[in-house]
């Protein structure tokens, strides 16, 4: 008797942990959720987290419910491997992430090996994707298609400045500034200074005064917002008036906060403001009533998610390999940021990126907003 019940016991265990099981789709989710750059992990764990959800309500993907599973890689590519291997650890079958390129692409190589799917809302260094790795794709451009608008643009404006050019030595700061600093040295200009900073330094005043000496009017800076609103600050401060240009490394307020009002005439590339595409709008006021605002990656780490559960239902599995050739095969999938094709090596088919400059808004605060970069 007692062995009869004991039976039906593990049996019900066995039938409930299968059904668990089963009914979880595990997509872990990647990126600084402490630390400096904890405002750009925010945006990756909300935008997932509300695309869950969203889908979940919806019916999950093939009948099957999505779980969201958190790594904190603090933007240290280490970090970031341990992360990894976590996710394989957990079951997890899908990444949404990293946020820096220097942590997503050893990170991506442990996911190839334990068949896990990444896709980074934020990662913009090219070799991401040049591998030839089968999993990895990214909702964003890249540093070369994004390099190439900044370089072009301040050959058109910045001809005959003093530039200097500037990055923090990380894998996206110094491949954004050497993409920037190709195209506008294709376009004949050259700049005066050439140096890259150690990222977490907060001293630049003797890199200030070496630009002030050379008389730099423009600068470009390849790296994140922390770094950045201190140079601006420290720029103001000792009386360098250059204009400062930067990337998508800096798309977040609180660069305001740190530079003040050196923030004021920053220019800065992005890809157009997801917020203002129409078909987004209820989703965006979704998220201002939770309290969040939905700036920069967060509709791409939406996406991602998106294109993850489109991809699986094409594929009518949740095989990640599958996903991944319907990811490639089955696209244009409509995302939060708009239709997405993706190419053989998981670039989306659809680039761009435009010019935004920094300044205050009706509410007297500083924002970026998008300006004409012809």
């Amino acid at each position: 008797m007692k062995k009869s019940l004991l039976s039906a016991v593990a049996l019900t265990a066995m039938v409930a942990f299968g059904g668990t099981a089963y009914a979880d789709i595990l997509i872990g989710v990647g990126g600084p959720l402490t630390g400096p750059n904890a405002a750009f992990g925010a945006q990756l764990q909300k935008g997932a987290e509300q695309a869950a959800a969203d889908i979940n309500a919806a019916g999950g993907i093939n009948g099957e419910q999505i779980k969201i599973v958190l790594g904190d890689d603090v933007s240290d590519p280490k970090q970031g491997v341990s992360v990894a291997n976590k996710f394989v650890a957990d079951g997890v079958k899908f990444v949404i992430g990293h946020f820096n390129s220097g942590v997503s692409i050893p990170a991506s190589e442990v996911y190839a090996e334990n068949g896990i799917l990444q896709i980074t809302p934020a990662s913009t260094n090219p070799v991401f994707t040049e591998r030839g790795l089968w999993n990895t794709f990214r909702t964003c451009g890249r540093d070369d298609q994004q390099g190439a608008v900044a370089g072009g643009y301040i050959a058109q404006h910045f001809k005959d400045a003093k530039i200097a050019v500037l990055h923090d030595k990380t894998t996206y700061g110094q491949g954004l500034a050497d993409e920037t600093k190709k195209a506008m040295n294709a376009a004949g200009v050259t700049e005066a200074i050439y140096e890259g900073v150690t990222a977490g330094d907060k001293d630049f005043s003797a890199l200030v005064a070496k630009m002030k000496e050379a008389g730099v009017s423009l600068v470009y800076w390849g790296g994140l917002h922390t770094e950045a609103g201190l140079i601006m600050r420290q720029m103001k401060d000792q009386g360098l008036n250059a204009v400062m240009m930067s990337g998508d490394g800096i798309v977040s307020n609180e660069l305001a906060s740190i530079a003040g009002d050196a923030v004021d005439g920053t220019l800065m590339t992005f890809a157009p403001d997801p917020r203002k595409n129409p078909a987004a709008k209820d989703l965006v006021e979704k998220f201002r009533k939770a309290g969040f605002e939905p700036e920069a990656y967060t509709l791409y780490s939406y996406a991602g998610v998106q294109v993850i559960a489109e991809a699986a239902k094409a594929a009518s599995t949740t095989d990640a390999t599958a996903v991944a050739d319907a990811i490639k095969a089955k696209g244009p999938f409509k995302t939060a940021i708009g239709d997405l094709g993706f190419d053989a090596k998981g670039d989306i088919t659809r680039p761009d990126y435009v010019m935004y400059k920094w300044g205050k808004g009706s509410d007297g605060k500083y924002t970026y907003t998008e300006i004409d970069a012809k």
